[in-house]
């Protein structure tokens, strides 16, 4: 079953009290189904704080979803289309971002906390080979590239 987009579809834009997004969508999908609002989507980009991005038909429609919705402030001015936030429903590669020679820390799993070396990045897997620090004897470990925070992009080598 796939999602029909009918030519009528307009995506509007909510500002919101900075890292309530998640909680202003919730409450809109609350709101939008029990008024029985037009609203037929709603994202919350990571990379887009403060502002909820809402598919629906008409303006009146998201007017009425987010009048009692708290911590949903306002809604920006004109609209947008889907081809204009089509980047934000492309997942990007959880790898990308960390380059080989980068230093990171591990943020989760048996090594977590720990320091470590990139030695290859596997973009294909989402993963990275790494040799922490802290061991006696340097053997590669290939971890998710999720796990991970780059604490530097790149070390030079000192001899």
């Amino acid at each position: 079953m796939g999602v029909i987009m009918s030519a009528e579809s307009i995506i509007f834009v909510v500002k919101t009290t900075a890292n309530q997004e998640r909680s202003v969508a919730k409450m809109i999908t609350q709101v939008a189904k029990k008024e029985h609002l037009d609203i037929r989507a709603i994202l919350t980009p990571d990379e887009l704080k403060g502002y909820v991005l809402i598919e629906a038909a008409s303006v009146s429609d998201v007017d009425q979803a987010i009048q009692t919705v708290p911590h949903a402030r306002a809604m920006v001015k004109g609209n947008s289309s889907i081809e204009e936030i089509s980047h934000f429903l492309t997942p990007k590669p959880t790898v990308t971002g960390i380059s080989e020679g980068a230093i990171i820390e591990i943020t989760s799993g048996p090594f977590k906390g720990e320091k470590a070396r990139v030695k290859r990045v596997d973009e294909g897997h989402e993963e990275i080979t790494v040799e922490l620090f802290d061991a006696v004897v340097p053997i590669p470990i290939t971890i998710r590239g999720d796990t991970v925070r780059v604490l530097r992009k790149e070390e030079e080598e000192n001899s």
